[in-house]
Parts: structure tokens; sequence; C-alpha cells
């Protein structure tokens, strides 16, 4: 067929890569963060909760030496231990958790919206960039999320999983939990973040997977 072998872009025919931005491009003209996710309660969430991807984490992490990096710009770098985190106003999410393998589970998390970290330590004015863009500690594993999502308030930096600190392979000591992204947007193990005009790399984007992610 001609279109298998058109040439390939950001790891997806270029047909397709241009489909899935112009889906994009929708997905954003009426996206509403007001809005919130479907809320649920702690007795309809998972006792056993699954895990959605391993690539990027570490089997252990010692939070004695792990810092969030917060790049605010050249040489300005925000260095933050989990208690610098912990100490902020601490919200529930409880929502149905939707993974691209085509799972889904209600689960119960718990941390601090994003919104009120960054106004918190000052980074407002990051909030006019178009992006915000998540690693891993071990940088393996990247994502880029439009602003407006990571400002919706159901938005968390997540260090607690039903009521107890996150377990290793749930992403501890410090996730993304962001209700209106499919589960390849829900970095785990975050060790570092930074905002940009230009979209940020994203590792499941780059292997022809549409970027926005968006529900």
């Amino acid at each position: 067929m001609k279109l298998n072998h058109q040439p390939t872009e950001q790891g997806a025919l270029r047909p397709l890569r241009k489909t899935l931005e112009a889906n994009e491009k929708i997905f954003n003209s009426v996206f509403d963060s007001s809005k919130l996710s479907k809320v649920y309660t702690e007795k309809d969430a998972a006792k056993y909760v699954r895990v959605n991807g391993k690539i990027g984490m570490l089997k252990e992490v010692d939070t004695s030496n792990w810092r969030l990096q917060v790049l605010r710009g050249a040489g300005d770098t925000l260095k933050l231990t989990l208690a610098d985190i912990e100490k902020l106003p601490k919200v529930h999410v409880i929502f149905d958790f939707k993974c691209i393998e085509g799972w889904s589970q209600v689960s119960h998390w718990a941390g601090v919206p994003l919104k009120t970290f960054m106004e918190y330590y000052h980074l407002n004015d990051k909030e006019q960039m178009k992006y915000i863009g998540l690693q891993t500690i071990d940088k393996k594993y990247y994502v880029g999320i439009d602003m407006p999502s990571a400002l919706q308030s159901q938005t968390i930096l997540c260090y607690e999983m039903n009521n107890k600190p996150l377990p290793m392979n749930q992403g501890y000591p410090l996730r993304l939990i962001i209700p209106v992204k499919y589960g390849v947007k829900h970095l785990k193990q975050i060790g570092t973040m930074y905002f940009s005009n230009e979209k940020p790399p994203d590792y499941w984007a780059e292997r022809g997977y549409d970027y926005y992610a968006g529900l």
C-alpha cells in the first residue's frame, strides 16, 4: 500500500502523525481545565493497584540523596526534598486510571496539586509557557504535558497511594497523577521538571503514539 511507503515523522508514518497533531489541536481548543474527571470514594478504590509501566524505574531510591530538580532557567535549578513537597497542602484524588493497553482501574492517590506547588515555589511565570517536561531519575523515561492539563486541579505531585507512601514500583518517592491523560503520561520516580514553549521530548510519542494522550 502507498501509505506504508510514506516517510516517518516522530516515530509514526507522516500521514498518521499529521492526523494525531490535528486531533491534538481539537482537544486543546475544547479542553476545560475547570472540568473535573469523575470522582470516586475510597471504598471504590482498588486494594491491589496495577502497575502500568516500568521503563526508567530504579529498584531502590534513597530519599536522603534524592532531590526533585526544577529547572527554572539556565544555571537556575531549584532542588527540593520530599519533605519540602509533603509540607504543602495535601489532596486526595480517586479516579479511574486508564492505560493505553486497554485496562482501567479506580485507584486512590494523594499529594500536592501541581498548580499549588508552582504557586508556593514562585513558578507562576512558568504557567504562561506551553508545556511542562518531566524525566525519571535516570532520565530513561520522559514526557511532555500541555500546561492547561498540568494546571488542572486534579493533577498532583503524588507521594501516597491508598493512604500509604508510594511503593517503589508505583513511582516512589514522587510521581505524577494527571486524570485527564492516559497512564503513559503519569510519570513515576520524577527526577527533573522543566518548562518550555516547544514540545518536550516524549518517550512514547517518539515511538509513534499520540503526544497529547488526552481523555
